[in-house]
């Protein structure tokens, strides 16, 4: 298989997308909910996954899709070429705000993941790796990133976990806002992954993330030194929800030892 080809194809397809997000507001967008009423999806999810998925199939009918609206065929193993897709990561952002929403791609071969992207549709800002080879901003390279103290850690964190909930001790994550510089929340996983990969934040974490959150953003973060695991610091599961963490090196360990109690 021709990477550098796939590479090609993929980011001419996410910029192609990405021209017909922004056309959409020109036109209604019909709103539905999908698990609650926070959970928001709309018809141009829908449509940009149909689109991918026309093209993908076009290019290598071989390959497979995992989509986070399902318009694919059901992905239960990783053989072979698994394109795992969120076609808008930040649904309600894209509602509300008509920003801050991301188009996020992984690629993966046999299970292990080569080619990830994570494109800024407003600003029309690319991250994307090449597994082995380096990760890029807009064709800029990514550095690796650098030691940072906790004390002077910016994080991304949902202010729910610090409140009284069903998932973790929200007392110790009392305690890790209270000890970082400062705290921010975006409502994009992918969009607050970039954010790690690029040093703008240093750590990210979530209770629940699907695969089509993290597959893009994960592939990058190893290019960059990046740690990506779940609360129990193992691998993510591709085919499932799960945890998440994604931090600097340098804390990414003691984030997981002193702040994270997981309710069982």
């Amino acid at each position: 298989m021709d990477i550098k080809q796939l590479d090609e194809f993929a980011k001419e397809i996410i910029f192609e997308a990405g021209k017909n997000i922004r056309a959409a507001f020109s036109y209604n967008i019909e709103i539905e909910t999908k698990s609650n009423p926070n959970d928001l999806v709309t018809n141009i999810d829908r449509e940009t996954e149909l689109f991918f998925i026309e093209r993908i199939k076009a290019f290598n009918p071989d390959h497979r899709i995992l989509g986070e609206e399902g318009m694919g065929e059901t992905v239960d193993n990783l053989k072979g070429v698994v394109w795992i897709i969120d076609p808008i990561d930040g649904t309600m952002n894209f509602v509300k705000q008509h920003r801050h929403f991301m188009i996020t791609i992984g690629i993966y071969v046999d299970g292990v993941g080569v080619l990830g992207y994570i494109f800024d549709v407003m600003r029309e800002d690319l991250f994307n790796a090449i597994a082995g080879v380096g990760a890029w901003y807009n064709d800029s390279p990514l550095r690796k990133l650098q030691p940072v103290k906790i004390e002077e850690a910016v994080i991304g964190i949902n202010a729910n976990w610090v409140t009284p909930n069903t998932r973790i001790n929200h007392e110790k994550i009392i305690e890790l806002v209270q000890t970082v510089r400062g705290t921010r929340s975006y409502g994009s996983a992918a969009m607050e992954i970039a954010f790690v990969v690029s040093g703008k934040l240093d750590a990210y974490m979530s209770m629940r993330l699907a695969p089509w959150d993290i597959g893009g953003g994960v592939i990058i973060a190893k290019e960059v030194g990046a740690v990506a695991t779940n609360l129990d610091g193992k691998d993510f599961d591709y085919l499932s929800k799960d945890t998440f963490l994604i931090a600097n090196p340098s804390i990414h360990q003691l984030i997981l030892d002193k702040y994270i109690e997981e309710k069982k």
